[in-house]
């Protein structure tokens, strides 16, 4: 197993790869962020690290402006994070989902079967809309055709995709909120990977 990261100053790339696999059968997943104080970009390390421990599929990890078409297209499963502005997902991240829908169905690829999305987030507070920030990222993916896929906490109970909160003076995600981002990426890249690998049309 060879795990290789690019950082940038505006733009991540992570890639896992397995020796030996044919480049034809490895499973493609999208993490894009929109994050401005670095909470939901810690998160989105951790899905991406979970993500990456599953044998068989390729892992980038991109800020939402930069990601490019290729990358949408290319894609078997996309996971969106964001922060909750006012009870909802960011701009930056609801542009994301509007450039994911124009991109597929300029290409002619939405009614393509078996790609998988996820979302996860970060809020100020417990109650902070986070639940809608997730509801509404699926909600947008299942109207693109997308085939949803929840996240998983530490107890193996299903969610609506991993989450931390950051209430004032709070710099980084507890160990249990990282480790929920990772179950959660974990689990997307397994699913996704079966899927695709058993070829759903």
């Amino acid at each position: 197993m060879r795990l290789v990261a690019f950082f940038g100053i505006q733009w991540f790339f992570l890639v896992f790869c397995t020796a030996g696999a044919q480049q034809s059968t490895e499973t493609r997943i999208l993490v894009a962020f929109h994050s401005e104080t670095g909470h939901t970009e810690a998160m989105a390390r951790a899905v991406a690290e979970g993500a990456a421990s599953v044998e068989g599929v390729e892992v980038f990890l991109r800020a939402v402006d930069q990601v490019g078409e290729e990358d949408i297209l290319r894609s078997n499963g996309i996971l969106v994070g964001t922060p909750v502005y006012w009870a909802g997902l960011s701009a930056k991240a609801k542009g994301f989902l509007d450039r994911v829908g124009t991109t597929l169905s300029g290409a002619d690829r939405l009614a393509d079967e078996g790609r998988t999305a996820g979302a996860f987030c970060t809020g100020g507070s417990i109650s902070s809309g986070k639940e809608m920030a997730r509801l509404a990222i699926l909600a947008a993916f299942l109207n693109m055709r997308f085939i949803v896929i929840g996240g998983v906490d530490g107890t193996g109970h299903g969610t609506l995709g991993a989450q931390a909160t950051f209430p004032s003076g709070k710099k980084a995600p507890s160990p249990q909120e990282l480790e929920e981002a990772r179950l959660s990426g974990q689990r997307f890249a397994r699913v996704t990977h079966q899927m695709h690998r058993g070829g759903v049309k």
